[in-house]
């Protein structure tokens, strides 16, 4: 609804009150919703899955239209993100945020740092949720109550067509709210805790939850070894409890995004169960790494597949776990995503040791076989050295090329001796264009780094603290840290208003009117940053 017809139906209501109501603004309620568009996690649950459903679409017809998002592990960074997006970039658009179950464990879990093994509270993953989208919404009422001022002024000036261009500016606002892809791990359970999980996470705002095919009480980080894999019907029964989630809460659009750890798992803690040659769990089983025997080789206790009228024993080994043939992850890692894209998943994360286009694509390629308009999440992860990675990706195109590369050490490329050549420009070069050729030939719809402000928070911690603790003393805060806020127009050096104390103050004069004792008077010190 417009500003001008909320005013009009207030006006209406509090007329209709026969003058007990008359200490109520119209206008002031027009504002405060306007401030609060959504009222529920639900409402933006269902909001947000539109936009990404219309995002997908869009990148079906041109890769080009792929989308980014950045993990945030509170609130305020998420917040801070948005509203750097909309001053740098003027819209939202194809901007999500990661809420990354690594930074809930190493940073948000009440036992403290955790490793990335579903050993946090999973109630702290919903709780999050729901705090990045208070903040998002707090941002929201942060930038109309600015132009509600500015209304004000205009119209104290007498400028009507000022006022008029601000409330079409109030009209068609564009909200910090945007979709978050929910990292609900490996589902911390059985798929009934996978479901009631799923639903808390829904309920907090949710539009796409992440689940990964790995054990769920066998979790590990996803670029750290040991890694060990369910059987497909055990995954599956968990991704259809995301979409009963999804469809109880009335989230008839829902994404679901599964992802394979496959490539760097070589572990299954057990034999997938088989009805006939060739079925899922067939398949599943026929990557296992098996010797041939006969009855009268097999030791006590064994465990023995039939199969074509082999008998196969997997390779079992102290921890009780079953081991893969070596090499076949690229291969399960295909199965695994045809199989999910074929039971209800919308998108897919492949997880890999490096950010290589050609191997993800290579992937892709036998994917899209099956599913032609399959679409994958990348992980831009923080755990690859996307330095040492690129300079080594272009050292072997150009030996492969004949091209002289005797001047460079290729285990020693990360030097800082080699960042003016010719060859660490190409690599900066490819990086930087990553996210668009991935885009482009390996079917990346959604390029995200997980776990990026965790590295911010303590890198530029660690910077001030060198300056602020050494001879710089306070001139390491005033021009690393307030002198480039204010030069480069960081909404955050206004600390006051950032928090909320202008919104209080609004909210005083409606509630008091000239009693209201407000705190952004004259004398309030953030006038120095007008």
């Amino acid at each position: 609804m417009a500003y001008q017809d909320h005013i009009i139906e207030m006006g209406q209501l509090v007329q209709s009150k026969a003058g007990t109501w008359d200490g109520i603004s119209p206008e002031a309620v027009a504002r405060m919703r306007l401030q609060n568009r959504f009222k529920t996690g639900l409402e933006i649950a269902k909001y947000t899955a539109d936009i990404m459903r219309r995002d997908m679409a869009a990148y079906d017809k041109d890769p080009a239209n792929y989308t980014q998002s950045l993990g945030c592990w509170h609130g305020f960074i998420g917040q801070q993100k948005m509203i750097s997006i909309k001053k740098h970039f003027g819209t939202t658009k194809g901007k999500y945020l990661y809420l990354s179950g690594w930074m809930v464990a190493a940073l948000r879990s009440e036992f403290g740092p955790l490793p990335d093994q579903s050993m946090h509270e999973k109630t702290s993953v919903p709780a999050l949720i729901e705090e990045l989208y208070t903040f998002l919404k707090q941002a929201d009422a942060r930038e109309l109550g600015m132009i509600y001022h500015e209304i004000d002024a205009a119209r104290a000036a007498g400028d009507k067509a000022k006022e008029e261009a601000l409330i079409e500016k109030v009209d068609s606002f564009e909200t910090h709210v945007v979709p978050i892809i929910a990292d609900i791990d490996a589902g911390f359970g059985n798929a009934e805790a996978t479901y009631l999980l799923a639903k808390k996470m829904i309920e907090a705002g949710a539009c796409a939850l992440q689940i990964e095919n790995q054990v769920s009480d066998e979790k590990q980080c996803g670029h750290q070894d040991g890694k060990v894999t369910v059987p497909h019907e055990d995954f599956l029964a968990k991704v259809r409890a995301c979409r009963y989630a999804f469809l109880e809460m009335g989230v008839d659009n829902g994404i679901i995004v599964t992802r394979t750890d496959s490539l760097g798992a070589g572990l299954t803690k057990q034999i997938a169960v088989s009805h006939a040659p060739g079925d899922i769990g067939d398949q599943y089983n026929s990557f296992l790494d098996c010797e041939e025997i006969s009855p009268d080789k097999m030791s006590n206790g064994d465990v023995v597949l039939n199969r074509g009228g082999k008998l196969l024993r997997p390779k079992r080994l102290p921890s009780n776990l079953f081991q893969f043939r070596a090499g076949s992850g690229e291969d399960r890692c295909v199965l695994d995503s045809i199989v999910s894209l074929q039971n209800g998943a919308d998108l897919l994360w492949i997880e890999t040791e490096k950010p290589h286009i050609e191997q993800i694509a290579g992937m892709v390629d036998a994917i899209r076989k099956v599913i032609p308009n399959a679409k994958l999440v990348y992980n831009n992860s923080p755990s690859f050295n996307w330095t040492l990675n690129f300079r080594q990706q272009v050292f072997d195109a150009w030996k492969t090329a004949g091209k002289d590369v005797s001047a460079y050490d290729r285990a020693g490329l990360m030097s800082v001796d080699y960042d003016t050549t010719a060859l660490a420009l190409e690599a900066d070069d490819r990086i930087r264009t990553f996210q668009k050729d991935a885009a482009a030939r390996a079917g990346i719809f959604h390029h995200l780094i997980t776990l990026p402000t965790y590295h911010t928070a303590a890198l530029s911690t660690d910077n001030l603290a060198r300056e602020y603790f050494g001879a710089a003393g306070m001139l390491g805060y005033v021009l690393g840290v307030q002198r480039q806020e204010i030069r480069q127009g960081i909404a955050c050096v206004r600390h006051q208003n950032m928090s909320g104390s202008d919104i209080g103050d609004d909210h005083k004069e409606y509630f008091a009117g000239e009693a209201a004792l407000k705190a952004g008077g004259v004398h309030n010190t953030m006038n120095q940053f007008a």
